[in-house]
């Protein structure tokens, strides 16, 4: 009888020891937080892209708008802007609008003709907008599916 109270007591004097160390607990927390830890990383991954896009958007709309402003007649080629913002981002599928408008530089309206501005000459200004959609990696169900990236260029045309 006395040998099984001894196996018994040194086997819960075990337990309690091991239940006092604190040898696995590390693991425990490690197990714990590093799923959060990639659920963050990927969302900063995310976050990268989608700035990236917004950068590459700008950047499409600029060379547009360099495209365009060559002369009154490609500022009108919106097929010759729209290509030139694609040709910009190779990445992403890029939707382009344009508009042209012109003003006398006495402040005065115009319709882009050369006899409208008796006292002053004709300014014309093109403005290129683009927009793409950019899906995320990951799925949160508090986050969008997707965002909707935008970028524009206004610039004046040469004269």
């Amino acid at each position: 009888m006395s040998s099984i109270w001894s196996t018994q007591k040194s086997t819960l004097g075990r337990f309690v020891r091991l239940a006092r160390r604190a040898d696995g607990q590390s693991l425990i927390e490690t197990a714990i937080v590093f799923p959060v830890l990639v659920i963050l990383l990927m969302g900063a991954a995310d976050l990268a892209r989608i700035g990236r896009a917004s950068v590459d958007l700008s950047n499409a709309a600029k060379a547009g708008a360099q495209y365009g402003t060559q002369n009154g007649f490609t500022a009108q080629d919106t097929t010759g802007i729209a290509t030139a913002a694609q040709n910009e981002v190779k990445s992403l599928t890029v939707t382009t609008s344009s508009s042209y408008t012109c003003v006398c530089s006495d402040g005065t309206s115009s319709t882009c003709q050369n006899t409208d501005c008796s006292s002053s000459h004709v300014i014309e200004t093109l403005t290129v907008n683009t927009q793409a959609t950019v899906t995320p990696l990951i799925h949160l169900p508090v986050l969008p599916t997707t965002f909707t990236v935008k970028g524009k260029a206004v610039q004046r045309c040469l004269q």
